[in-house]
């Protein structure tokens, strides 16, 4: 009988500890072709710099060893402010890479799960990288095409060893593609035709980037407040979106719709720079700035991804909500085609957000990977 090596679980506090949880992904992915590495100092800034997450939340990251060598890693986060908008006394774990192991997998969510205890916490959910509002669930389908932008790939076999640990699905988000060149359905032209009269779609004003940050935000939080999981952004978290937007977005690729001057809809697309960083390996050192930036100003990604997207409440169950939702489409569309971009992501959408499922269908929108939020009792 075979014995399995003992696991040891090691908090990522020391420099040497958090160079193997940022790189362990690179051996366990190294004969996945669509795999793209995350950038390294992006994800170091986030766990452990400045993210405004975590000035309302805790969290720790954790990598297992075998016989001295970097098997697995985890983190784990208790949000206070999600206690105070649900008071279910849950946290998440999120960041979870490991071998096909179950004994490695249940040693971290062991370790997680203790740690949340610790925090009060009496429900697990995730994966959350690290928070509801950035990367969220684990691809189950999809494998076979590459992440986009803030969009996580998996392995296989993680789905299996994650309910082996007893987890089970709580919620699945599906991921769109749609050509952004679609010929809009005849429907969708009279609605929009029919409420012209009373809507101005707009780009981004870059020239009053702080007032349209806060448009934003506040479209983004009154829209979404009803939606599982939901956290609101901060101003802080926001702001910090916006810094990638200006760094990233051409004022067209932000559209924002109003009813009568009053903002209610707004749209946010951008260049999928998974394209660009792809043979970077995480690093943009020593010369990986000058293909970043070569990748978005010169040749530009001809694909991209839609991650923020929201329509006021009060409109969302009258007719002009659809109709909203399709004229901030339509006009992001074509600052997308006008730079040659030919395909885009759509994500994530809630399974049973049927609303929106059918206005992405109705523009041939197709579902084309699936990730998922496992939860469970602790």
């Amino acid at each position: 009988m075979s014995i399995h090596p003992p696991i040891t679980v090691q908090a990522a506090d020391s420099a040497g500890v958090r160079r193997d949880f940022l790189r362990l992904p690179q051996r366990l992915y190294a004969s996945d072709p669509r795999w793209v590495a995350p950038l390294e100092v992006e994800l170091r800034e986030r766990l452990w710099g400045g993210n405004p997450f975590l000035r309302h939340a805790s969290a720790q990251a954790w990598v297992a060893y075998a016989q001295g060598r970097a098997v697995g890693r985890i983190s784990a986060q208790f949000d206070r402010l999600q206690q105070e908008y649900h008071d279910d006394m849950s946290g998440s774990f999120g960041l979870i890479e490991a071998e096909d192991d179950p004994a490695v997998v249940a040693a971290l969510l062991e370790t997680a799960t203790a740690w949340l205890r610790g925090h009060g916490a009496r429900r697990v959910r995730g994966p959350l990288n690290l928070s509801v509002n950035e990367e969220c669930g684990l691809l189950v389908e999809g494998f076979d095409t590459p992440p986009s932008i803030m969009m996580g790939h998996a392995r296989p076999y993680y789905d299996a060893l994650l309910r082996g640990c007893g987890l089970a699905p709580a919620r699945d988000l599906l991921a769109y593609r749609v050509a952004p060149d679609f010929e809009a359905p005849r429907v969708m032209r009279r609605l929009a035709d029919s409420i012209s009269g009373h809507v101005r779609v707009r780009p981004l004003l870059r020239s009053d980037k702080a007032r349209e940050l806060g448009i934003l935000r506040d479209i983004f939080n009154d829209a979404w407040s009803q939606n599982y999981g939901f956290v609101p952004f901060t101003v802080e978290e926001f702001n910090d979106v916006g810094k990638l937007m200006t760094l990233l977005l051409p004022d067209d690729y932000v559209q924002i719709a109003e009813v009568d001057g009053e903002p209610a809809a707004f749209i946010v697309a951008m260049p999928n720079i998974n394209e660009v960083t792809a043979g970077l390996r995480g690093r943009l050192l020593p010369l990986g700035w000058l293909r970043l930036l070569w990748g978005l100003k010169v040749r530009h990604p001809q694909s991209a991804r839609v991650p923020l997207m929201g329509v006021r409440k009060k409109f969302q169950q009258s007719r002009l909500g659809p109709g909203l939702a399709f004229m901030v489409i339509d006009a992001v569309r074509k600052g997308l085609c006008a730079r040659g971009v030919r395909e885009v992501e759509l994500s994530w959408i809630l399974e049973d957000n049927s609303g929106m499922r059918s206005i992405i269908e109705a523009i041939g929108g197709q579902v084309y990977k699936r990730y998922r939020i496992y939860e469970k009792a602790i």
